[in-house]
């Protein structure tokens, strides 16, 4: 068994997963790579060919046809074969030293007697012109190099969660909760750090910068302008992400920092959906906006009180075009400390 499979997804990647995959052999025989070739039409197949041919012990490639993002991960997990999982997007990579750090824990913890089922660590906005890059980091939040459960974990400010470049999930973990993320849908990365969270009971951080997230193409799913455009999938996620609170409740009921958490990423997701609507400024828009309140308040009212009379809620819907231009702006101020979009 390896220690750690990575899974890369890849669509016409040829361009820049090879210092992706470059930063990631690093890790040598502990690791597995599974490059997910999701019906790229450039050299991606030739690439990932290559790359099996010169590393066959470290590195596997899956050509399948076009099924988006989610179903790359999702064909990745099915063929995992690492004690832990974790992805990695092709046009990101991992920094050498905390890479090399997060490894050797991985060894360390897997010959203890007590698994942790999510290893968490830092990230990187690798940003487009930005001089200075913003680290998102935990180190007020979660207790740092020891195990530790929902019981430890701190306040999360307000957007500070953990994405998928943060974690680290132990494998079995993942197939136990029967994680299945949507095909041809985007915005799946938010399903694929909340929904294993009612199963996870021991937790790892590491306070290191690991992960470089590359951000600020005109052409990637979190532009501002491609999200509105894609609106109907991220009201997808978020709707999944409303039904799967309500459906889970029993489990997350009795732990009060697990439930806090989730609340508050929920949060978030359905205040940036208001906001994209708001954005798109269309009648059609402003009524997805309030059928998505409606819908949360028809499936749990007590969701949608948290929900909707929280800060992040409360913003973004005031009234009036008053209310929305103070509501705009708001984001803004969030989007440039927060890096969003």
């Amino acid at each position: 068994m390896k220690l750690l499979t990575v899974t890369v997804p890849c669509y016409n990647s040829a361009e820049y997963m090879e210092r992706c995959i470059e930063s990631l052999l690093i890790g040598g025989e502990d690791i597995e790579i599974i490059i997910v070739n999701d019906g790229s039409t450039d050299a991606t197949k030739e690439v990932a060919d290559r790359y099996v041919s010169q590393y066959p012990s470290i590195i596997r490639a899956i050509h399948k046809e076009n099924g988006g993002h989610g179903s790359g991960v999702n064909v990745g997990l099915k063929e995992a074969t690492g004690l832990f999982f974790k992805v990695v997007d092709s046009d990101d990579w991992v920094q050498e030293g905390a890479y090399l750090q997060i490894l050797a824990t991985l060894r360390k913890l897997a010959g203890g007697e007590l698994l942790p089922d999510m290893v968490v660590s830092n990230f990187v906005y690798e940003k487009v012109g930005e001089k200075k890059n913003k680290v998102m980091h935990y180190r007020h939040a979660l207790p740092v190099n020891e195990i530790f459960s929902w019981k430890q974990v701190k306040h999360f400010r307000k957007g500070q969660y953990i994405l998928m470049h943060s974690v680290i999930f132990r494998t079995r973990l993942l197939w136990d909760c029967e994680l299945q993320l949507p095909e041809n849908t985007f915005y799946v990365d938010n399903l694929y750090v909340f929904q294993p969270l009612p199963y996870v009971k021991n937790m790892y951080y590491m306070d290191v910068n690991f992960y470089r997230y590359y951000i600020g193409r005109e052409d990637q799913s979190v532009n501002e302008t491609i999200m509105i455009s894609r609106i109907d999938q991220q009201l997808k996620v978020n709707r999944m992400m409303v039904d799967y609170v309500v459906e889970h409740k029993a489990r997350i009921k009795g732990n009060r920092k697990l439930k806090m958490y989730m609340e508050n990423y929920l949060e978030i997701v359905t205040a940036v959906s208001s906001i994209l609507l708001i954005r798109g400024g269309t009648p059609e828009h402003l009524e997805k906006k309030k059928q998505l309140w409606n819908d949360v308040k028809q499936k749990d009212k007590l969701l949608y009180a948290r929900l909707r009379y929280g800060f992040l809620g409360n913003s973004t819907n005031l009234p009036g075009k008053g209310g929305r231009k103070i509501s705009v702006e708001a984001y803004k101020i969030c989007r440039r400390f927060f890096k969003f979009n």
